[in-house]
């Protein structure tokens, strides 16, 4: 009982960002069940419970698929499916991160192999946490999976937040180097939300920006959200960056921004997030 009340109080502790918290009996009872959910996705991520959606990038011009964003889903045995925010902040928190992106990345490319099998090679684009970006070995894995599943790098894209860039900006390049170098497609994820200055941004081997979507969901009814996206794509151009509109659901927001000249985007007006398309079948979606 001693044992699992400090696994309560480090688990709180850990939540509210201090350095120690005191067992509360308040606390019991939200936090065992969060322990619980711990240990079942310790089970999770070794039985494969974990799957991964899809969701299509669109080329605004031409309305193309230029590949997918895979995005993970938990098959809880008595929960059901449940989303990322569920279990990915609690993994991050406890280091299962580790495995959770090995089980990501290794489906991901698996799914990447079938279509090139079936004559229809498709990008896929994974996000990855500031753990793993800052974990210097993580190239190594990423680029043994892809020998594993001979996967071109050119086929795997991986996305990252200004945030996590900038929890430690040396190593953070240090590691995206190493895979911009071997040919990964690299993308800052959420952009405009974070902390990143300009003079760094230059410096950051990437190829794409992806405008937040709280950004977009608003640009047609709010001036100051699409100034913001006016300037991203033009940020982007300007450094010969691709540059992707997320959170796209109505034709208004599409056709304004095809006018801007951004060059990609996802979201509901083209497709929910699914199950693994077959081979083929989504190389263009109506538009």
């Amino acid at each position: 009982v001693l044992l699992q009340h400090a696994d309560i109080a480090m688990y709180v502790a850990k939540r509210s960002h201090a350095g120690i918290a005191l067992y509360d009996r308040a606390d019991d009872h939200h936090s065992t069940e969060r322990l619980q959910l711990l240990a079942d996705l310790r089970t999770a991520i070794d039985e494969d419970q974990l799957v991964l959606h899809y969701q299509p990038k669109l080329d605004l011009r031409t309305g193309a698929v230029k590949g997918f964003e895979a995005l993970v889903r938990w098959e809880h045995p008595t929960r059901g499916l449940l989303p990322p925010v569920d279990f990915v902040p609690m993994a991050e928190r406890t280091g299962l991160i580790h495995p959770l992106t090995d089980v990501v990345l290794r489906s991901a490319l698996k799914q990447v192999r079938t279509w090139c099998d079936g004559g229809n090679p498709m990008a896929v684009a994974v996000n990855v946490s500031t753990r793993s970006l800052l974990n210097l070995d993580f190239p190594d894995r990423v680029l043994a999976l892809l020998t594993e599943y001979d996967v071109a790098p050119g086929l795997l894209g991986l996305e990252i937040t200004e945030t996590t860039i900038m929890e430690d900006p040396q190593r953070a390049l240090t590691v995206l180097t190493r895979l911009y170098e071997a040919g990964v497609r690299l993308s800052i994820d959420d952009f405009g939300t974070g902390y990143s200055s300009l003079a760094y941004l230059k410096r950051l081997p990437v190829h794409e920006l992806k405008v937040d979507r709280s950004f977009v969901a608003n640009m047609m009814s709010n001036d100051r959200d699409r100034v913001i996206v006016n300037s991203t794509v033009a940020l982007g151009q300007s450094l010969g960056l691709d540059v992707v509109a997320e959170g796209v659901e109505d034709e208004a927001t599409r056709l304004a921004l095809e006018t801007l000249g951004c060059d990609l985007a996802q979201g509901f007006l083209f497709s929910r997030p699914v199950v693994a398309p077959l081979s083929g079948a989504w190389s263009t979606v109506p538009v």
